[in-house]
């Protein structure tokens, strides 16, 4: 009798994670993040995060409760859906504003849909376009060390194409008091959001999700390697280090490459759509950056790559293995 097979429904490989447990890592890995933004551009910048969270978190608690479904507030999705629209938001952002934001992403994006693992982009990023849309001057102003102006990639945007990126971060476009250069643009000291100005702790929390095997590493690196080869040839500065180092540390790219592209729901599961996915993102950001009017892209690349996911993985999903998987004979 020892000898006999257990039978079981799938799944038969199981995996300790849980919903719960893999907000809360995402959490932890966007500590490093968090805390340089407050370090960065001080209490407002805290208290824009506190407001997020919260307001996040009251919001799903009170629609589940008045529609009468279970309550999953401490899953962690809605921390951190809170978290990561507060840091893609300017330490200046008015938090009210903010407050209307948190509002749309939980109960437009996410509940109206049917909740987590429903929804068809990603919350965070569709109230950070929700609130660009509507608020585009105050989402479009930064404050650093008390000066109001043009982030470094406005600046290269907006940059003479004769000159080299060198002389352009460091004189600025002109009209702002904005210096720097790309040692502090990896760093992090540098006007921006509060969660994408410094590349060293991004690149720390995504470390972490990647040893930790939270994520993987086919997104993040196909959209990161594809909008460096697109900047490359398309950037109109040839084979310029310090122009393409400039633009990988510039703006969201690193966020959203590694904690909003990634996301489980509107990502594909598939490795082959994984990589389509990650290369259509690059491709996207490249396009909205050199060729278009903003000198930002990535939020906007990630919801229109959002709404292609269920296409993605139809035409990736793997063949089944024997003859009952051939199709047309072929």
């Amino acid at each position: 009798m020892s000898n006999l097979l257990n039978i079981s429904s799938s799944p038969h490989v199981r995996d300790n994670s849980s919903t719960k447990s893999i907000m809360w890592c995402v959490i932890i890995a966007l500590v490093p993040a968090s805390a340089f933004g407050i370090v960065n551009f001080g209490f407002k910048a805290l208290i824009l995060i506190a407001a997020c969270v919260a307001t996040c978190m009251l919001t799903e608690f009170v629609w589940q409760k008045a529609m009468k479904l279970p309550i999953t507030v401490n899953d962690g999705s809605a921390a951190l859906t809170g978290l990561l629209l507060a840091l893609n938001l300017s330490s200046t952002f008015p938090v009210w504003m903010a407050v209307l934001g948190s509002v749309f992403a939980i109960i437009v994006v996410k509940q109206l849909f049917g909740g987590l693992g429903q929804n068809f982009m990603n919350p965070a990023l569709g109230a950070r376009c929700f609130l660009m849309v509507s608020f585009a001057g105050k989402m479009t102003s930064f404050t650093y060390d008390g000066v109001t102006g043009a982030t470094p990639l406005a600046i290269i945007k907006n940059g003479d194409k004769a000159a080299s990126i060198a002389d352009i971060l460091a004189a600025g476009d002109g009209q702002t008091q904005v210096s720097t250069n790309v040692i502090n643009m990896f760093i992090g000291n540098i006007g921006g959001t509060i969660g994408e100005t410094s590349v060293i702790a991004i690149l720390i929390g995504a470390a972490y999700l990647l040893v930790k095997k939270i994520i993987d590493w086919k997104i993040p690196v196909c959209y990161i390697c594809t909008f460096a080869i697109f900047v490359l040839l398309f950037g109109g500065r040839g084979f310029d280090i310090t122009y393409l180092v400039a633009e990988l540390c510039g703006g969201g790219l690193m966020l959203g490459a590694f904690f909003m592209a990634t996301d489980y729901v509107t990502s594909p599961i598939t490795p082959n759509g994984q990589i389509i996915f990650g290369v259509a993102l690059g491709v996207l950001t490249g396009i909205f950056r050199i060729f278009g009017a903003s000198a930002e892209g990535v939020s906007y690349a990630i919801i229109i790559c959002n709404l292609f996911v269920p296409l993605i993985e139809k035409i990736t999903i793997p063949v089944p293995f024997g003859k009952e998987g051939i199709k047309d004979g072929k």
